[in-house]
């Protein structure tokens, strides 16, 4: 069974390191952590010890045909990364350029409609409830202004 090794492999349009280990190297798709990464291989029964560079075309056809649509594989929902999606109230998981696409589309609505969290957004602060007095400062420097003398 010796096949040929490719250094570097394209899968679903992102280039992967072969040297790497199958799990490893499908994360650096966008949209793909490791626990969905070994899912999708266990789905797809390809051995997740073994290097990417090995992979034939048909095990990265498997890959490709499980990453589009895991449910159809028995791929728990809760690996997903958008679940009850708003306009279609279906589970999906997106990947690459279309999770850049959606969450841009996400943001615009938020800003929108006005919510606290677009708020946020529009004005290039903090979402998410982090700590902003100390931390996350950028542009102008806020803090203590020191009078000048006049002679």
């Amino acid at each position: 069974m010796s096949r040929e090794f490719r250094h570097i492999l394209r899968i679903t349009g992102t280039d992967i390191d072969g040297a790497l280990k199958i799990p490893y190297a499908i994360t650096k798709i966008k949209g793909v952590n490791l626990n969905l990464a070994n899912a999708i291989l266990k789905k797809a029964g390809i051995d997740p010890e073994k290097r990417a560079g090995f992979l034939a075309d048909a095990d990265v056809g498997k890959i490709e045909r499980v990453m589009k649509d895991p449910m159809s594989f028995g791929i728990p929902n809760w690996l997903l990364n958008r679940r009850k999606d708003l306009e279609t109230g279906k589970d999906l998981h997106l990947i690459t350029a279309d999770l850049d696409l959606r969450t841009r589309t996400d943001i615009k609505q938020m800003k929108e409609i006005k919510s606290w969290r677009g708020y946020r957004h529009a004005y290039g602060l903090k979402v998410r409830g982090q700590r902003t007095r100390t931390t996350g400062r950028k542009g102008k420097a806020v803090g203590v202004r020191v009078k000048t003398r006049r002679m």
